[in-house]
């Protein structure tokens, strides 16, 4: 699909839509419809188990989305948290520089300032591509929001700009009250805020999104992984030096390309999730590693998870993975006045962090585009039964008071353990292809058979599976212990 057609698709079926849509709209802001929320919780909830529930050292936390400016300061937010923006001198419209020019044709490296990215527009001739306009100078421009509180708006804030800060200031007192031992990971699910200066591409760019971050705090001497749990994952790698994509297990990546072996590990277990349980095709998949200026300045090693997108014209980033040392608790230190290094058997230890962080909201959106497929006239949305928004459907063949009355006796049997949706509008075969569209794994027909006691199918319904249409009849009594470990992940 194109953006336009994605647009339409998400807008028709109950995905999400721009914020205050009967107003025209906002930019980077997007409320999700019923399926797009129960989307996104179902992403989130795979994640939580795959990443977070999966260890029993890792819990997930909910921080407040409001912070102090002091904690921000100390992380280097207030400093550092900044886009390059450029305005055109005639129409005042302004750009976030490097893709401006990125889709302008000019190579920019991810850490330019002002000073460099002036240079490039000069260099390059460039005009406002709206009118034509020169540029004025460019300038940084922090992404924060402010916030005051109080009365008299004495106490200033921002709404935070990553879940991350959350884990960093949580953590001493998480790891008091827990077993005072490393490594400890804290997961936080929740919305950063960023004043994004040309929100674009759907949910790719916003100023209001979801992440799923895990934080795993360790002793870089002590970090132990064991590769057997990924011996057979080979992974699409493009490392910085070389500029070209390898396939390569996390063992000999470590080996061959000085990659600390809990990094590698962690690669491959971040392979596994986007190929084999969310069903990514391989070759949509890969680590972009980040250097020199392109690297995050608090980084050590520095890896973007892209997924090819045709929505978004290729591949994209996704989440990260990034190695940032001890950089977040000694900032917090300095900045609180108080020492969050800890001792474990009698050494002071000053913890590494490795983040695991995935943009929720862009996921979802690269799910629609990989799943949603046209074969002939059907249109299907293939997701694993497991993130499909609606487990399974229920129509009853046709409107007739004992077919209804059968249907809604089977709804309040499954919906204490599935999400069920009833459709009683339309051709069977049109409610079919409704379900098809919106990705439900299994549809469940209540026939004139099923409300029949002289029928050998009395008190049996029709299933039909999504993917291959096949149908089966399965009892009443059975179906939700039938039903459930196709449609819950373990």
């Amino acid at each position: 699909m194109n953006m336009d057609d994605m647009i339409a698709f998400a807008k028709g079926k109950g995905f999400f839509w721009p914020t205050a849509d009967i107003y025209g709209g906002i930019a980077g802001i997007y409320d999700y419809g019923h399926l797009g929320a129960l989307l996104k919780r179902r992403f989130e909830s795979l994640w939580t188990t795959y990443f977070v529930e999966s260890n029993r050292d890792y819990y997930l936390i909910e921080g407040s989305t409001m912070l102090p400016d002091k904690p921000l300061i100390a992380s280097g937010h207030a400093e550092r948290f900044n886009d390059i923006l450029v305005g055109c001198s005639k129409c005042r419209t302004y750009y976030r520089a490097d893709v401006l020019l990125s889709e302008m044709g000019v190579k920019v490296s991810e850490g330019a300032d002002a000073g460099e990215i002036d240079v490039l527009i000069k260099k390059s001739n460039l005009r406002c591509p709206k009118d034509k306009g020169e540029f004025l100078p460019s300038k940084a421009f922090n992404m924060m929001i402010d916030i005051y509180l109080g009365p008299e708006k004495s106490d200033k804030g921002f709404l935070r700009p990553e879940t991350a800060q959350s884990a960093y200031l949580n953590f001493y007192r998480e790891f008091n009250v827990l077993r005072k031992s490393l490594p400890m990971g804290l997961a936080v699910i929740g919305k950063a805020y960023r004043n994004e200066i040309s929100p674009r591409q759907g949910l790719y760019r916003m100023r209001e999104l979801t992440q799923a971050e895990l934080q795993i705090f360790f002793d870089p001497e002590k970090f132990a992984v064991d590769f057997g749990k990924t011996k057979n994952i080979k992974m699409r790698v493009v490392p910085y030096k070389t500029k070209e994509a390898i396939m390569i297990d996390g063992e000999k990546l470590s080996k061959d390309y000085d990659i600390p072996e809990f990094y590698a590990y962690h690669m491959a277990m971040i392979w596994n999730f986007y190929v084999n349980v969310v069903g990514v095709p391989a070759e949509k998949v890969r680590f972009l590693e980040k250097g020199g200026d392109e690297k995050a300045f608090y980084n050590k090693i520095h890896m973007d998870i892209e997924i090819d997108v045709e929505s978004w014209g290729g591949f994209k980033e996704v989440a990260g993975l990034h190695y940032r040392g001890d950089y977040d608790l000694t900032c917090h230190t300095k900045g609180s006045k108080q020492d969050l290094s800890v001792t474990i058997d009698g050494k002071n230890v000053m913890p590494n962090v490795l983040e695991l962080s995935f943009g929720v909201d862009r996921n979802c959106w690269a799910l629609l585009d990989i799943f949603y497929h046209s074969e002939g006239e059907r249109k299907i949305l293939k997701l694993k039964p497991y993130l499909a928004p609606f487990n399974a459907a229920l129509l009853p063949l046709q409107k007739d008071e004992k077919l209804n009355g059968k249907t809604m006796e089977v709804y309040e049997t499954l919906r204490k353990r599935l999400k069920v949706f009833v459709d009683e509008s339309g051709s069977i075969g049109r409610r079919y292809a409704r379900m098809d569209e919106i990705g439900t794994p299994f549809c469940i027909t209540v026939d004139f058979e099923t409300v029949d006691k002289e029928s050998n199918n009395y008190n049996t319904v029709t299933l039909r599976d999504r993917d291959t249409k096949e149908q089966e009849r399965v009892s009443i009594a059975k179906l939700s212990d039938h039903l459930s470990p196709k449609v819950v992940f373990a």
